[in-house]
């Protein structure tokens, strides 16, 4: 029978649930179940894909092109799979696929309430994802902090669900327990009896309280959580800060969380096998040696937490690629808009061992990152240009090697020698302002051409990646560009599209137009990420 984990946050956001729901489904699946993990964002967006990355974080894609919370990277890269559009849900589809129920009939006619139909629809949801993956297993995190008045139609939803299969469903409370002292060892329970009570108050109640604090729990601490919100004892584990989030599964097993679970759920686990995960883990600590990547960017803002974030992919898979090669990254932004305003500063990018110009959005810090582009190719600096990275790494090559007169974008004029632009279906979808999931989006094919860089990379002929864009290379310029010493190493072979190019005689110059961080993985770093850093190292 299939078996429930709802993960729901308390006292405040941001105290790492998602990464929470991905430890508890690595842990789960290290005992020989199949887990599949579901993000349920308490938004009335239909999906992530209209979001500013500095306000909600990196906009997540999947093989079938749906744009999601970045928490569903961190359920692939734990779990090891790809997900699809069943796994993801928000305030506002759901909704949708109520409403255009009831315009259709479904209902037979009947008065259709909020409640029960938005939680059944929910439900309904839940065991579609996990059919199709065929799980034994599901864990769901439900987005917002509990009391909030966005998530109580989900938090319904587990009563309704625990009402009907009361051993097959449990619920984690991921609760923030500060600390006063300086030190962080005055940790304050209180927020957490409070945020239990909320819950009580919708009638459920957790079954295990993960305590997110900059230290560990202590026994005390720990007994009085245990007492004050009636949790059974070993049912408050221990989750602190820790240097990578890799190490949360393994945090997780000193306070026995796994077998916790599996008692509560009627479960006998098949094995115990974290072995390679293990492993991985103690990779990352012995890594001594540094490989110093630059990260040229624009969503810069308040702090580091914004600029992580928005990146998250591009940190990960660098992180994934220098682990392989037994390497600590060290990773460091630069503000692309510094160049604009003095080109001396290019000066600094030969620190680095290897620069990275990710996707984006938008005119701002533009010509500071083809001067940058241009920098690395001269001064032989390797080189990873993602999806905007690529078009401008284009857009750098036809000024300055093919000596097109203003070459641009149209994404950013509209004039010009346009070397990039609109894919022709974008054109009427802008006219019409529909936005919202209708870029180029998903898994395409992507032939590889013997003897490049990628080949080496890849070692396969055709390859499958994810895109995120509504602007391609032109191919009215194709020739001159590759007249020129342009390599067009990877060709979408349906419609002819180049997604990757190359430069011949650099130590590592690739562009691609799809975003391969996002199907990077701990324990298989993306082929692409992993050629840049062994040429970094180099």
């Amino acid at each position: 029978m299939r078996k429930y984990i709802f993960i729901t946050g308390g006292v405040m956001s941001g105290v790492g649930k998602g990464v929470a729901t991905a430890a508890i489904g690595k842990i789960i699946q290290a005992r020989g179940f199949n887990v599949t993990a579901i993000k349920i964002d308490p938004y009335v967006n239909v999906d992530a894909g209209t979001m500013n990355p500095t306000e909600h974080g990196e906009v997540f894609v999947l093989d079938d092109g749906v744009e999601c919370d970045q928490d569903m990277g961190n359920y692939e890269r734990f779990l090891g799979c790809s997900l699809s559009q069943a796994n993801y849900m928000t305030t506002g589809s759901v909704y949708l696929s109520v409403i255009n129920k009831e315009r259709s009939m479904y209902y037979k006619g009947k008065q259709v309430e909020v409640v029960p139909r938005i939680p059944l629809e929910v439900i309904e949801r839940i065991d579609k994802a996990a059919k199709k993956e065929k799980s034994e297993v599901v864990v769901i995190e439900i987005g917002g902090t509990v009391g909030e008045y966005e998530n109580l139609l989900f938090l319904e939803t587990i009563r309704l669900l625990k009402l009907k299969k009361p051993k097959d469903v449990i619920l984690v409370l991921v609760s923030f327990i500060p600390a006063l002292s300086a030190g962080g060892t005055e940790l304050k329970t209180k927020p957490t009896q409070h945020a239990v009570r909320n819950l009580n108050s919708v009638g459920i109640h957790p079954d295990i309280i993960l305590g997110r604090a900059v230290v560990p729990l202590d026994k005390k601490r720990k007994e009085k959580i245990q007492f004050m919100c009636s949790m059974g004892e070993g049912d408050v584990i221990s989750a602190p800060n820790v240097e990578s989030i890799y190490e949360i599964p393994i945090n997780f097993e000193k306070d026995n969380i796994g077998d916790r679970i599996l008692k509560k759920l009627s479960l006998k686990s098949k094995e115990k096998d974290m072995k390679d995960w293990d492993n991985f883990v103690r990779g990352i600590k012995k890594a001594q040696k540094k490989v110093e990547i630059g990260i040229i960017g624009k969503y810069f803002g308040s702090g580091d937490f914004i600029l992580t974030d928005s990146y998250i992919s591009v940190i990960e898979a660098v992180k994934h690629a220098a682990f392989f090669w037994k390497r600590k990254p060290i990773i460091e932004w630069i503000n692309a808009e510094i160049f604009e305003k003095n080109p001396k500063n290019l000066d600094q990018l030969k620190e680095y061992q290897g620069i990275i110009i990710p996707g984006g959005f938008g005119g701002r810090g533009v010509e500071g990152k083809i001067k940058a582009i241009e920098f690395c190719r001269k001064n032989k600096i390797p080189f990873l240009g993602l999806c905007l990275g690529m078009q401008l790494a284009v857009i750098e090559f036809s000024r300055n090697v093919c000596k097109i007169e203003k070459a641009h974008s149209s994404e950013f004029s509209k004039s010009g020698n346009l070397v990039i632009n609109f894919m022709p279906e974008q054109k009427a979808l802008l006219r019409e302002k529909r936005y919202g999931g209708t870029m180029r989006l998903g898994s395409y094919q992507c032939k590889i051409k013997p003897g490049t860089i990628s080949f080496q990379a890849y070692k396969s002929r055709l390859v499958s990646e994810r895109h995120r864009h509504r602007y391609e290379l032109n191919n009215d310029y194709r020739k001159i560009l590759e007249e020129n010493g342009l390599v067009f190493a990877g060709v979408n072979p349906e419609r002819d599209l180049v997604e990757i190019i190359e430069l011949k005689n650099h130590p590592f110059f690739v562009a691609t137009q799809f975003h391969p961080e996002f199907k990077s993985r701990p324990l298989q770093p993306h082929p692409l990420f992993k050629e840049f850093i062994r040429a970094s190292v180099k």
